[in-house]
């Protein structure tokens, strides 16, 4: 257990100080591309807060997110000495302290009193073959979180129903999910499932495309309808909306067609690691 409370805390602290290669590089791209000036100017200072945040090691963004942890707990693993929820409850409550990361939980939605250490987190948990134990610690702002949606569509709205779900976040979205945003779309399973698999879709490499072809060509189109929206970075205009668009989809009830939407900022912090 000390070695998994270990691993979180130094994952909580990764993630907030230092954006993942994928995520880093397309800012990088994008900054070469964009051609209106206000929006360039944008991202180049974007550029500049992620190097002075290395350099100095502080945080990216001042609001270091509710720390969200996916747990793959190959099912030959036999965790002992404790209950493994505590564990990386722990290592997010050092993590944060540690750190020196803004802590922004609180206790109950209503009676808003701080933990004081950033938990609890939202941990799942997924059961695959092998022996290994699989950690991803995805830290999540809610200036972006806010801007998500979850719509159950009829299965008479089709992939186009789907489209316009997409489309119609980002534009309400607008400049308040501090763009230019990656989105993760989930697609079908039940209401909760497609949320989940919207947030999943926000951990996956933003140099990957989903494996079935109608999906990618999906992501590809979004990209590129998402970006002709002119809403840019900051939402000052430009041709930036959005960095990448990671859509995951899993098999639903005959009546339905539920479509999640989860937004997230430029600073789409996730760290995975093996054990």
């Amino acid at each position: 257990m000390e070695e998994i409370t270990k691993n979180i805390k130094e994952m909580c602290i990764e993630a907030n100080l230092r954006l993942s290669e994928d995520v880093k590089d397309r800012l990088f791209q994008a900054a070469d591309a964009e051609e209106k000036p206000l929006g360039k100017q944008i991202l180049e200072q974007l550029k500049e807060n992620l190097c002075i945040a290395d350099a100095e090691s502080i945080p990216i963004c001042q609001d270091t997110g509710m720390a969200v942890v996916f747990v793959r707990i190959g099912q030959e693993v036999h965790i002992e000495g404790g209950s493994l929820e505590d564990a990386i409850n722990e290592g997010i409550r050092q993590g944060y302290t540690e750190g020196y990361l803004r802590k922004s939980i609180v206790r109950d939605p209503i009676d808003r009193v701080n933990t004081k250490d950033n938990t609890p987190g939202v941990i799942h948990y997924e059961i695959v073959p092998g022996e290994q134990l699989e950690l991803t610690v995805a830290p999540k702002g809610f200036g972006s979180e806010n801007m998500s949606r979850i719509v159950m569509l009829k299965p008479a709205d089709g992939i186009e129903g789907v489209k316009d779900v997409i489309l119609e976040t980002v534009k309400l979205a607008g400049p308040n999910a501090c763009p230019p945003v990656v989105v993760g779309v989930g697609i079908g399973g039940t209401f909760e499932k497609c949320a989940l698999l919207a947030k999943k879709a926000l951990t996956r490499e933003l140099d990957s495309h989903n494996e079935i072809p109608y999906v990618r060509e999906l992501e590809e189109e979004m990209l590129s309808k998402i970006n002709a929206l002119s809403i840019g970075p900051a939402g000052l205009g430009g041709s930036t909306t959005a960095l990448g668009v990671n859509i995951e989809v899993y098999p639903t009830h005959i009546a339905g067609l539920p479509v999640a939407v989860n937004i997230c900022c430029h600073v789409n912090r996730h760290v995975r690691r093996l054990l």
